[in-house]
């Protein structure tokens, strides 16, 4: 399989099942989370991120060592990506202040991506794949909401020494991508 292969084929890719999968996973989390009143249920929220977040690096695996990469793929798991980082954050904006402003830098930095890629779409070029630091971001990211959810009586000043290591890391990840897309439109 690879992107010449019809779009009815790539659609029912075991990658692309998974993205989908995720992307059904997103409200069941948010519910459990949101929910919760036991700490079992907290539990639940937080083996369901864990599978989110390894369905996440199984698809993109799977995808490479089978041969499996597909323009549907592309798409869509880092729209599954942005969709359960959000609405977990979010989510979890109701619980710790702090998030509120690492939700407001996920938007800001997502919003600048999602804008650039379509610039520089426009002009031909695409950004190829996530770069290692917008990886590394991402499993901060996981990590930090997994932490959260798993341990809901985490003292404060953990809490939030977690949600600002991860800000770092999104803040670096943001800065990184300016010159990568600066290179990509002065090139074209």
């Amino acid at each position: 399989m690879n992107e010449d292969t019809p779009i009815r084929k790539q659609l029912l890719s075991i990658p692309n099942l998974m993205g989908y999968f995720r992307i059904l996973l997103i409200p069941v989390i948010v519910w459990r989370y949101v929910t919760a009143e036991t700490v079992t249920d907290y539990y639940i929220a937080a083996v369901m991120i864990g599978i989110s977040g390894i369905t996440d690096f199984l698809d993109g695996f799977v995808a490479r060592r089978f041969h499996m990469i597909t323009k549907v793929g592309k798409a869509l798991d880092p729209i599954a990506d942005k969709l359960t980082q959000g609405a977990i954050v979010l989510s979890l904006c109701f619980r710790y202040p702090y998030m509120i402003a690492l939700m407001v830098l996920f938007v800001v930095k997502e919003g600048f991506m999602g804008i650039m890629g379509i610039i520089m779409l426009r002009k031909g070029k695409m950004l190829d794949g996530a770069k290692w630091f917008g990886k590394v971001c991402t499993a901060v990211l996981y990590v930090v909401m997994f932490l959260l959810i798993l341990f809901p009586q985490l003292p404060e000043s953990a809490a939030n020494g977690m949600i600002l290591l991860c800000g770092g890391f999104m803040l670096y990840s943001f800065a990184a991508y300016i010159p990568v897309f600066w290179k990509m439109g002065r090139d074209s």
